[in-house]
């Protein structure tokens, strides 16, 4: 019996059992499909999907080192501080303003498109201490997150702005957002040179000047709309599907090995 049993030692032992070369793809493919599916739940909210990720990613830096990469190589950055200009203009509440942009949109098949655009504004920066930095106020478009002020009503009430051949009854709504100078703002940008020779803040590197006089936890409400539901399964398909990736890679790992 002795002979069976170092016989038997002498054979490579199957611990694993073979793993078909199928049984990865399951986890694999189901993988794939719940990321792309968080990433199209994502796109959904347009370019205030974009704008969320740039203000979760962006690496911040001072006033003073915004200043210093403005004569250095591109970079896009986030500096905090508080909104200073020598010119303000005043809202119907009394309040100083840098910055005004207000909007007619009419609703065409539940997506409102503007057709007025008007914009106010004044040169100001972004002060922390004693270091200040302009920001390209003329860049700003999707990138500003502020509460805006609403109103909405009917193409009646407004028949000589709205576009020719807008039906009477068709929503129409008025969209006020606006900066103050008693504020303090977040912006992302990339620092340069203006004409002048001054440092300045802009849209840069194919990505949009953006300026938020929320918390970042706040302006990430404001872009979601106020509601959780898309964010939470959006979260919810990423994690699965990056969860599912791995174990189908392990999977095929064990395959490939047995």
């Amino acid at each position: 019996m002795p002979w069976r049993f170092l016989r038997a030692l002498s054979r490579p032992a199957r611990i694993i059992a073979a793993v078909s070369p199928l049984v990865p793809l399951v986890p694999l493919v189901a993988g794939l499909v719940a990321v792309v599916a968080g990433v199209l739940v994502l796109r959904t909210y347009g370019p205030n999907y974009r704008i969320g990720r740039l203000l979760a990613s962006t690496p911040e830096v001072s006033v003073a080192e915004a200043r210093d990469l403005a004569t250095g190589p591109s970079r896009y950055v986030r500096i905090g501080g508080r909104i200073d200009a020598e010119d303000e203009f005043e809202d119907d509440a009394h309040r100083p303003l840098v910055f005004r942009r207000t909007r007619l949109q009419v609703s065409r098949d539940g997506v409102w498109v503007t057709f007025e655009d008007g914009r106010e504004r004044v040169p100001f920066e972004i002060r922390d201490g004693l270091d200040a930095i302009v920001v390209n106020d003329a860049a700003l478009d999707s990138g500003l997150v502020v509460v805006p002020r609403e109103s909405v009503g009917t193409a009646a009430d407004v028949p000589d702005r709205v576009p020719p051949g807008t039906p009477t009854d068709a929503a129409v709504r008025l969209r006020i957002e606006q900066v103050s100078s008693i504020e303090r703002a977040i912006v992302l940008g990339v620092p340069n040179l203006d004409e002048a020779g001054q440092p300045r803040i802009s849209a840069g590197l194919g990505r949009p000047l953006v300026l938020t006089t929320l918390a970042p936890d706040e302006a990430m409400r404001l872009l979601t709309d106020g509601g959780g539901r898309r964010p939470m399964t959006a979260a919810a398909c990423l994690a699965g599907g990056l969860l599912l990736l791995v174990v189908g890679g392990i999977l095929a790992v064990v395959g490939a090995a047995t």
